[in-house]
């Protein structure tokens, strides 16, 4: 009776990774690819991750509408500031607002480090992240991610 109950736990506990789409295979993990993308920046202009191969990148996933987001972004800022001359890329996602809205918020508060807009939340899913932000992720100049941080830098 143990066996069978170990067996169904196990069971269940796989059908819930498949089912939330975590634990599969495409999804990547601490040690391996960082996924490519391409998407918009708030500008307009196209972005892949690969863009940035050669550098080390801190990929944030954000909203205007996320407080912790929004109170990290001067953190993210300096780091942005402090470390872009030695190959780091700091590269924020932003998760739900409109081009528009994350436009007028980072030019309001004077941020300078790109901007991936992500409204469909397709790089979001490709990271298989779970529902809350902010989350960063940290990626070596060969893609490899390195580190994962859910929350803000306070």
């Amino acid at each position: 009776m143990k066996k069978r109950l170990g067996v169904l736990i196990a069971f269940f506990a796989s059908l819930i990774l498949v089912m939330t789409g975590c634990g599969t295979p495409s999804c990547p993990e601490i040690g391996g690819m960082a996924p490519d993308f391409d998407s918009k920046t708030m500008d307009g202009s196209s972005i892949s991750l690969s863009d940035f191969r050669g550098k080390r990148v801190i990929m944030n996933f954000w909203s205007t509408r996320c407080g912790p987001c929004v109170m990290e972004m001067p953190h993210l800022q300096d780091i942005h500031d402090k470390l872009s001359s030695q190959d780091l890329v700091v590269l924020t996602v932003n998760v739900s607002d409109s081009a528009s809205t994350a436009k007028e918020f980072i030019n309001s508060q004077g941020f300078t480090f790109p901007v991936v807009m992500d409204s469909q939340m397709a790089i979001f899913e490709q990271y298989c992240l779970p529902q809350a932000i902010p989350i960063t992720i940290f990626i070596d100049a060969d893609g490899i991610i390195k580190a994962t941080k859910v929350g803000a830098f306070l």
